[in-house]
This record gives structure tokens, sequence and C-alpha cells, in this order.
């Protein structure tokens, strides 16, 4: 059982240097070229994240910006409602009459 595991290793091992052997002879570029390749395609997408961000945020302060406005115009309309409902509560309790009760 112990020479079995121990060829299997061997046999792993010999596998993984065929693979490199053959990923070296195959290699379409050179180190250098492949680096460069590798670094302008890691600055392309670090400028892409760069963008979204700018654009989340922008997108955020517009969002925020429309919440205030609808936030602000609600608070309007029930200022306004209360004003008109203590108005017409002033108005009636100085003409002398009880205003009704709904029960």
């Amino acid at each position: 059982m112990a020479d079995r595991d121990g060829n299997g290793f061997l046999w792993f091992l010999a596998g993984l240097g065929v693979g490199a052997v053959v990923g070296v002879l195959y290699a379409p570029k050179s180190g250098d070229e492949m680096r460069n390749v590798i670094r302008s395609k890691a600055q392309e997408g670090s400028e892409r994240a760069r963008q979204s961000a700018r654009r989340a945020r922008e997108q955020a302060g517009e969002w925020v910006d429309r919440g205030n406005d609808v936030l602000n115009q609600q608070k309007e309309r029930f200022r306004s409602a209360y004003e008109a409902g203590r108005q017409a509560y002033n108005e009636t309790t100085a003409a002398g009459t009880e205003p009704q009760k709904n029960l």
C-alpha cells in the first residue's frame, strides 16, 4: 500500500514537470511580453473599476438629492395641512360654536 501511494506521488510530480516544460515550449509570448500584457490588462481593469465607482457615486448623489426634494415637499404639504387645520379650528372656536366630533 505504501508503494502505491509513493508511486502516485512520483507520477504526479512527473506530470507536473512535463506540463511545465510543455507550457514553456508552447508559450505564445516571452516572459517580458506576457508581464507587459498582464500589467496593461490590470491597469485597464483598475481604470474600469474607478469609472464604475465614480458613476455609482454620482448616481447615489442624484438619489440623495431627489430624496431630499421629496422629503421637503412632504414636509411642506404636512405643514400647510397642519396650518389649514389649525386655522379652521381657530375660526370655529372664535365663532363660539364647538366643532362637531365624529364618533
